[in-house]
C-alpha cells in the first residue's frame, strides 16, 4: 500500500480543525482527551456535517472546499465510516443492513448482485448464519461484525471506526480487537480508528496521531509515545510517568 495524506481544516459553529497527517501501510489510530475533535475529524471526512468554512482532502482528492464550492456526496467518498453505536437499521435483518449502501447512489447494484456480494461479506466475516436475523437480537460483538461488513462491503478507499469496541464487555472486548486486527491487515487500505484504550493501539500496530483541541500534538510511532508524551493526556494514556 502506498503512502496517503489526510488534510483536515474545518470550521462548523464553534467546531474548529486544522488537523493534517499520513499513514503508509499502518493503521492510524486517533487519540485525545474528550472534546479534543476525534469524533469531528471522521465526521468532517465522512460528510456526515455541512461545514462552512472547509477544506478537505484525502491524498490527492478533494472531499470538500467550501472556497471553490466543491463537496463530494457523501455516497461518492469511497469511505466507510463505523459510527460509535454501529448505526445499524433496527427494522432490517443483517443481509439487509449489510446490502444498504449497494442500494444507492453511484453504487447502486441490481437485487441479485447487492445480496450476493453482502452474502460473501458476511461469509468472509463468518457471520453468514446471521443474515436472515433481526439486527436487534444481535449481541455487542455480532453488531460490531456486522457494522464493519457494511462498511467493508462498499470496497471504500478509506475506513473511519469511531471507538468499535468501547461499548463492549472486556472478555468481548479482547476477543474482537484481535478480529478487528485481522480484517484491517487483510483490508490493506488506509484506516482511521478512535480509541481510548493503549491496547487497542498496540494490537493494531497503529502509529498514534494525538490531537488537543482540534489540532494535532503528536504523531508516531508508539513506542516514541510511550517514550516521549507530548502532554499529561498521552503520558497517562500509555502509562508513562
Amino acid at each position: 500500500m502506498t503512502s496517503w495524506q489526510v488534510m483536515v481544516r474545518a470550521r462548523r459553529g464553534e467546531l474548529d480543525l486544522d488537523v493534517a497527517f499520513e499513514g503508509d501501510a499502518q493503521p492510524i489510530a486517533l487519540v485525545g482527551p474528550n472534546g479534543s475533535g476525534k469524533t469531528s475529524v471522521l465526521r468532517a471526512i465522512a460528510g456526515v456535517f455541512a461545514l462552512r468554512d472547509a477544506r478537505i482532502t484525502v491524498g490527492d482528492t478533494i472531499l470538500e472546499d467550501t472556497s471553490s464550492g466543491v463537496r463530494v456526496p457523501i455516497e461518492e467518498r469511497r469511505i466507510g465510516y463505523v459510527p460509535q453505536g454501529f448505526a445499524l437499521f433496527p427494522h432490517l435483518t443483517v443481509l439487509e443492513n449489510v446490502e444498504f449502501g449497494l442500494s444507492t447512489g453511484k453504487n447502486r447494484l441490481p437485487p441479485a448482485e447487492r445480496s450476493r456480494r453482502a452474502l460473501q461479506m458476511l461469509s468472509d466475516l463468518n457471520c453468514a448464519s446471521l443474515a436472515r436475523r433481526s439486527v436487534e437480537h444481535l449481541s455487542g460483538g455480532e453488531k460490531q461484525r456486522i457494522a464493519l461488513a457494511r462498511s467493508l462491503v462498499l470496497e471504500p478507499g478509506l475506513l473511519l471506526l469511531d471507538e468499535p469496541l468501547a461499548a463492549l464487555d472486556a472478555t468481548l472486548r479482547r476477543t474482537l480487537r484481535k478480529f478487528l486486527a485481522e480484517r484491517l491487515r487483510i483490508f490493506r487500505g488506509p484506516s482511521i480508528t478512535v480509541t481510548h484504550d493503549v491496547r487497542d493501539v498496540a494490537a493494531l500496530g497503529a502509529q498514534v496521531v494525538a490531537l488537543e483541541n482540534g489540532r494535532v500534538v503528536q504523531q508516531g510511532p508508539l513506542s516514541l509515545i510511550q517514550q516521549r508524551p507530548a502532554n499529561e493526556f498521552l503520558a497517562e494514556f500509555v502509562g508513562a510517568d
